[in-house]
């Protein structure tokens, strides 16, 4: 499983990376990035929990 971001819609929310700090963080610039190649097996659920969070729909988790 992998997750991606569409960084040019990022409103910098924070609700992706303190939902699942596994696969997300916040980056110098302010936007959130996935810092993983792969989704961690045992974060798969969070991941998914953060792309349905996002408010302006931005994650990608498949």
């Amino acid at each position: 499983m992998r997750a991606t971001i569409d960084r040019d819609g990022c409103i910098s929310c924070g609700l992706c990376a303190a939902t699942c700090s596994e696969v997300f963080r916040m980056a110098d610039d302010g936007l959130a990035e996935v810092y993983v190649d792969e989704v961690p097996a045992e974060a798969e659920g969070l991941a998914v929990e953060a792309q349905e969070g996002c408010p302006v729909s931005v994650i990608t988790v498949e």
